[in-house]
């Protein structure tokens, strides 16, 4: 997986940088592998981190273009867009991290999935 080099954070989101260092991946390959990976106390740790941040995150980021040059708003960015793509497993499938009654999600591989964000 990439190392974040740039693991800097917009000012007042400096206590995301824990989950940031982990979760915020630069490609939907990279977060699908590392989503993949985690178990119940991964996601929900990642939800209890995120969910009182999300509204000011969100806020943050409908005023930043939709490919960030700027290194704090596209780890703001990624961020976001790991935690759209893994609280469903914590929310909605009791923290595991396959989708239950369903494919298994590692067939499906996105064209674009090496692209940044």
């Amino acid at each position: 997986m990439t190392i974040l080099n740039d693991l800097i954070l917009p000012a007042g989101f400096e206590d995301l940088a824990p989950v940031a260092a982990r979760w915020a991946r630069p490609t939907e390959n990279e977060r699908n592998a590392l989503r993949f990976e985690a178990g119940a106390a991964d996601f929900a740790a990642f939800r209890d981190a995120m969910a009182p941040r999300l509204e000011a995150l969100l806020d943050y980021l409908k005023d930043c273009p939709p490919n960030p040059e700027e290194p704090a708003q596209r780890n703001a960015l990624m961020l976001a867009c790991a935690y759209a793509e893994a609280a469903p497993h914590h929310e909605l499938y009791g923290g595991s991290a396959e989708v239950p009654f369903s494919f298994d999600a590692r067939r499906f591989v996105p064209d674009h999935g090496n692209d940044p964000l």
